[in-house]
């Protein structure tokens, strides 16, 4: 009997898009993320920030891909808007809580992906530095960095001590949300990852693993640990 791949959700935007004759409000996703799902053995699904992400609603997934992007709202987390914090999307901030959520609640294996492990402290109600330097030279260019992983954790299994990662961020995990675990750090401090203890899988990254389809880890752990629940 063969095994189908597993679903595996990914968190998308809505943007003004063109495409053919198109100029149009559009859900939409860097292709990384969908060829990286692929190339570790599962099949991806766009989920929008539109409609009501439940427990009910996901309950088809086999695992979930909170997507890098927008600054989330201070407002979300107690904070006032820092100058240099981007104009909120509250549609996103809202569906992809909602997903969170639901994940948990199903124990759906989760990859957090930049401001998707910003989005996941949020949710378990941690705060964010709304500006950091270092982690973003300019837009569009991604900041190799060196980051040590914690033994003995889930990372630690699948990236070993230390590895070089992609980043572009401005801000970062300030306090970080009781019950997450902060599993690896840049030089300067910054938290790099983090996950969940108790979970199936929970993990959080600060970097950007789609942007390198030949280094396939996190995805393929995520997929694995997905084809057990499959």
């Amino acid at each position: 009997m063969t095994i189908p791949a597993p679903l595996i959700g990914i968190s998308t935007y809505l943007e003004r898009t063109r495409f053919g004759h198109w100029d149009v409000e559009a859900a939409v996703l860097y292709r990384g993320y969908l060829d990286c799902v692929v190339a570790a053995g599962g099949n991806p699904v766009m989920l929008p920030p539109v409609g009501t992400w439940t427990a009910e609603t996901i309950g088809f997934l086999d695992g979930l891909v909170i997507a890098g992007g927008a600054d989330i709202d201070p407002a979300t987390y107690g904070a006032e808007p820092d100058p240099r914090t981007g104009t909120p999307r509250r549609d996103r901030d809202e569906a992809e809580f909602a997903l969170v959520e639901a994940a948990l609640k199903l124990d759906l294996p989760v990859l957090g992906v930049c401001r998707g492990m910003q989005v996941l402290n949020v949710a378990l109600g941690g705060t964010l530095h709304q500006h950091v330097e270092g982690h973003n030279p300019a837009p569009g260019v991604f900041e190799r960095t060196d980051i040590a992983v914690a033994p003995g954790t889930a990372l630690h299994g699948i990236l070993g001590d230390r590895t070089n990662v992609q980043c572009h961020h401005h801000q970062s995990l300030d306090r970080v949300a009781d019950g997450l675990k902060v599993t690896a750090q840049a030089p300067d401090g910054t938290v790099e990852a983090v996950e969940l203890p108790g979970a199936r899988f929970v993990v959080g990254v600060q970097s950007h693993p789609e942007q390198d389809t030949e280094d396939l880890r996190l995805f393929q752990a995520l997929v694995d640990v997905s084809r057990r629940r499959a």
